[in-house]
């Protein structure tokens, strides 16, 4: 590696030990959420089959469990459970983030604590070992892990944030921003009736000396993008994102039940 690499490389690790700048306003709820069963697909962005997922929400008076799970064809899991609170704006109160299988470049599997204020994360290292990190960290009250379709149904996209705040599960955890923007609006159809979506994109901001110097040496993360059919009750259509950071794109879409 060239002396150059070898110094970014090191300038980027202490740069992610560093605190980013707090944090921006919660969300507004303008939809509630309830009771949910969605059934979804993931693939890569040439339409290969990689998984099957379903969406599970339940809720007990203001507070929402939502419980996404991808199961790869490989065997590859991908679970997240997200708590979070919709008195007036949304909070989240914890997440618990757990991937593992050939899908992923490591094992892992993160926690986040509003309550205590602290981050977890278990993880192999590359040698099979496992290592956990304990971060204590002040969490922005606009927290987006777990629940940042939710805060896009919620958004006005004439007037929305221009950041939402993210626990990146890294073996070292680290608060990021995603910078929204919107990509415009595109047409969709359902069974033959034509419908629109608003098409937002989400930005990594990693800050701080490491943002500068991340795009340099390839490690700044791709943009995600993620499609909300607007109007009196908003919904997800698709996203094209990484589930893991610097890992791949993959597209996750909306499907029905198929009848024998």
């Amino acid at each position: 590696m060239k002396l150059e690499n070898t110094m970014a490389a090191a300038l980027v690790g202490v740069a992610l030990c560093l605190p980013p700048a707090a944090g921006a306003e919660p969300i507004t709820v303008r939809h509630a959420e309830g009771l949910v069963h969605g059934f979804l697909s993931l693939s890569s962005p040439e339409g290969k089959l990689l998984a099957s997922g379903d969406l599970i929400q339940r809720v007990s008076g203001d507070r929402v469990t939502s419980r996404l799970v991808f199961r790869f064809k490989d065997g590859s899991v991908h679970d997240e459970t997200a708590v979070f609170r919709q008195r007036g704006q949304f909070l989240l109160l914890s997440d618990r983030l757990v991937q593992k299988g050939p899908a992923f470049e490591r094992a892992i599997d993160m926690t986040i604590d509003r309550q205590a204020g602290q981050v977890t994360v278990r993880y192999s290292d590359d040698h099979g070992e496992q290592k956990s990190e304990v971060e204590k960290m002040e969490l922005p009250p606009d927290l987006a892990n777990g629940m940042i379709i939710t805060l896009l149904k919620n958004i006005n996209p004439k007037a929305m944030p221009k950041t939402l705040s993210y626990v990146a599960a890294t073996p070292k955890p680290r608060l990021v921003k995603f910078a929204l923007s919107v990509g415009g609006t595109e047409q969709f159809t359902v069974a033959g009736s034509r419908r629109r979506a608003t098409h937002y994109v989400l930005k990594v901001e990693i800050g701080g000396v490491a943002g500068v110097i991340a795009p340099l040496i390839g490690k700044q993360p791709e943009d995600s993008h993620i499609w909300i059919m607007e109007g009196e009750a908003p919904a997800f259509v698709r996203s094209l994102a990484s589930m893991a950071m610097g890992g791949p794109l993959w597209r996750t879409d909306l499907v029905s039940p198929v009848w024998r």
